[in-house]
């Protein structure tokens, strides 16, 4: 399949331009959370295993940390050059590697597959072949299944959960006992999946309902772009963050080690991020809309920096 036939790429860009438009089509911000998301998992599991050997954490944490890396930078590179054309038609993206020129389809397309092959195959070699199982299905209903979904339902912000909430399991399954899929059976990572699934719904309908207009340009059909009145919208949003409280105490009662300051942390930033979403309900205003995104992308870091706090407390302690 050819694509974006009308974006050529500048002539002669310097060595360190090519690096940084490889590192741009890697998409550094969305790679680094899921990372993190990865390592949570690792970390809370971790902490709940005696007798297991300093070195053997270090290798398999490594392994779940680079892994998840490499894949995620692979299937996000692999995202850019499927949508290159969609991203040319809109503001908030033309200036990207592929539609700006720095970097070919086929330099984009190429990056995205041997990442996210060795994403895969490192985490196997140093963190078990569950976790990479749950890594490569991570790519693939990223690549598969959520971006090519974008152009043609509205479904696609759900579908786009899977991809989103799975790698909080590739370090649980990292990090837990056994050599077979009882490595999949942690209650830890399973509660992680369930938050990532319900915090990315309205973080994600925050940002189309800021980009509308732009997403309409490119063809995507997001429910702002449907539901131009944001009704609809607005519902989903405040029914997804009441959901989100729930969610977020999930992993306190399926967390030995995680306690009080826990439960203390989401309660109180889950009930403000509430009435955020309640306001926007109300108000449906652009700039109502910003403070949902900025509070979605605040309070999921500092709930999981609390998590791990509480969970390193807990075994200095024990």
């Amino acid at each position: 399949m050819t694509r974006t036939t009308i974006i050529r790429v500048e002539d002669a860009p310097g060595g360190a331009a090519i690096a940084g438009a490889y590192v741009e089509s890697a998409k550094p911000g969305i790679t680094r959370l899921v990372t993190i998301t990865a390592a949570v998992g690792f970390v809370l599991v971790a902490l709940t295993r005696e007798n297991w050997p300093l070195a053997q954490i270090l290798v398999t944490g490594l392994g779940t940390i680079l892994g998840t890396a490499l894949a995620s930078a692979g299937a996000n590179a692999l995202n850019m050059w499927y949508e290159a054309e969609s991203d040319a038609r809109m503001h908030r993206t033309k200036d990207r590697p592929i539609p700006s020129g720095r970097l070919s389809p086929a330099q984009t397309r190429k990056a995205g597959i041997w990442l996210s092959i060795i994403g895969v195959f490192v985490t196997m070699l140093l963190a078990g072949t569950a976790a990479a199982l749950i890594c490569l299905l991570c790519v693939v209903s990223y690549v598969l299944l959520y971006t090519p979904m974008k152009t043609r339902t509205i479904w696609n912000t759900l579908l786009g959960t899977i991809p989103g909430a799975l790698p909080p399991m590739i370090g649980a399954a990292a990090a837990s006992e056994g050599l077979g899929p009882e490595r999949l059976d942690s209650p830890v990572g399973w509660s992680l999946v369930g938050l990532m699934v319900v915090w990315q719904i309205p973080h994600f309908l925050a940002i189309a309902w800021l980009h509308r207009e732009d997403y309409a340009r490119g063809g995507q059909r997001m429910l702002p772009v449907i539901d131009r009145s944001g009704r609809v919208t607005s519902v989903v949003i405040v029914l997804t963050a009441l959901l989100l409280l729930p969610a977020t105490l999930a992993p306190a009662f399926a967390t030995p080690s995680l306690g009080a300051a826990t439960l203390i942390a989401a309660s109180v930033t889950g009930l403000a991020y509430i009435a955020l979403c309640a306001r926007l309900a109300i108000t449906r205003a652009d700039r109502d809309a910003r403070r949902v995104f900025i509070a979605s992308i605040t309070h999921l870091p500092l709930l999981l920096l609390v998590m791990v706090a509480d969970a390193g407390a807990t075994a200095l302690l024990a």
